[in-house]
């Protein structure tokens, strides 16, 4: 296997995996490296029913090749299971399915190197040489292009890092952890799908009785998504083509405004969480057992025994809406955050960023180190939120990203990445002309 590659990923996570699998059978040389010994995908979220956001038809590559033989629909087959899931009519299929056809995915990639730490990156004038630490020890790997798309870290808030224990931990960890509940006060921080998830397996008893499950949100109430058919516009190619387009501070407008189309409760989530509530309530008599609080959002913390959260009410305004709430165990739903692995750290000071820190990228998700004037590039996947729209850092247009970076690689359209006949004109010729200007 050749040290020399005109192309190293650094992560295989589903970004990666889907430009893995769009380079299957093309000629440029490439691999992926994984610090995980096999391959996962959220483990510690994989809840009984957690259910996708996305259509199964999203997934790794049938968007721009539905032959290809790492698709969905394959996976099914593959499975003897195409018949079943046919008939058993889901719209969408549940985040254990999902993760289970991304690892089958993964083992069909012979460019997938698992056990694969890859502990720095360095410049040496003509190729990115990479310290990768494997199976079989240490090598050394030159690659002329970058592909970067390592995930991201668990969003701690501030008052809750020196906390951080057994009793107080992130969802990210939920599963894995298994916590013993029976007996406890809960606080559940987010009122996002997590945290929907989080209190319907807490209520649900699934890791025992507990005395008290207290649901905080900063939100206005328990949002849903907005999963309707113009809005998941949005969510298309010709979308990104105009968003692209927009200055900066409107680019940041509109995904501000967009928020819910990706960060909301699944309607079926929130129906089946109010039923719920109407069963403890009314059926069970327990109205105690659980707390709801939209509009707090939590701006301290302390520990004496159990844990004292100071919580504000922003529906008060600008009054003083200070609150307090007690629990034994304290879940963060409070989301993922965007983070460079560290093997980067020697690139840094020159991955070109904006006054904000955002990173610089061009439409296919790449950009150049300062001061380099070769045709190396770096491609950067699920870091464009604000560069790309709100549909980067989201499973789908995860086919379309990939194929963007295949298109770019080989200078050349090798997947016809534009859909044609979108109902919605964004934008027209006149207006892209101003926006341009």
């Amino acid at each position: 296997m050749s040290n020399f590659l005109d192309l190293a990923g650094i992560g295989a996570g589903p970004f990666n995996l889907a430009v893995a699998a769009l380079l299957r059978d093309k000629s440029l040389s490439h691999r992926f490296f994984e610090a995980k010994a096999e391959f996962s995908w959220h483990p510690g979220l994989m809840l009984p029913g957690a259910m996708m956001q996305t259509s199964y038809l999203k997934d790794l590559v049938t968007p721009v090749d539905p032959t290809s033989p790492c698709s969905f629909l394959a996976y099914l087959v593959e499975n003897k299971r195409f018949y079943d899931f046919l008939h058993a009519e889901q719209r969408t299929v549940t985040r254990r399915e999902f993760a289970d056809y991304l690892a089958w995915a993964a083992r069909r990639l012979d460019s997938i190197q698992m056990s694969s730490r890859v502990q720095s990156v360095v410049d040496n004038g003509e190729y990115f040489e990479l310290d990768v630490h494997g199976p079989s020890g240490r090598e050394r790997i030159l690659a002329k292009n970058l592909c970067v798309a390592a995930g991201k870290k668990p969003n701690i808030p501030e008052c809750s890092r020196p906390l951080l224990s057994d009793n107080c931990f992130h969802a990210l960890e939920i599963a894995l952890r298994n916590p013993d509940v029976s007996g406890k006060r809960v606080a559940v921080i987010g009122g996002g799908q997590t945290g929907a998830e989080v209190v319907i397996n807490l209520l649900g008893k699934h890791w025992g009785r507990p005395q008290q499950v207290t649901w905080v949100s900063r939100r206005s109430n328990y949002l849903p998504l907005d999963e309707t058919p113009f809005t998941n516009d949005w969510f298309t190619p010709e979308y990104v083509d105009v968003f692209r387009q927009l200055s900066p501070r409107r680019r940041e407008e509109v995904v501000a405004e967009q928020k819910l189309a990706s960060d909301g409760i699944s309607p079926d989530t929130l129906k089946e969480l109010y039923q719920l509530f109407y069963r403890l309530v009314h059926l069970e008599k327990d109205s105690e057992g659980v707390t709801l609080m939209p509009n707090r959002e939590l701006v301290d913390m302390s520990s004496r025994g159990d844990y004292q959260l100071q919580l504000q009410n922003h529906l008060l305004g600008d009054t003083d809406g200070a609150e307090w709430i007690n629990a034994d165990i304290v879940i963060l739903c409070t989301g993922l955050s965007e983070a460079l692995p560290p093997c980067l750290a020697p690139l840094q000071e020159r991955i070109p960023r904006d006054g904000e820190g955002r990173l610089l990228l061009d439409d296919s998700f790449a950009t150049k180190l300062s001061g380099d004037d070769s045709d190396r590039r770096l491609y950067f996947l699920g870091t464009g939120r604000t560069s790309h729209g709100i549909a980067e850092p989201q499973l789908s247009l995860s086919a379309w990203r990939a194929a963007q970076v295949v298109n770019d690689l080989h200078g050349s359209t090798v997947y016809d990445n534009q859909q044609s006949g979108n109902l919605m004109k964004w934008i027209t010729p006149q207006a892209q002309q101003i926006a341009v200007a």
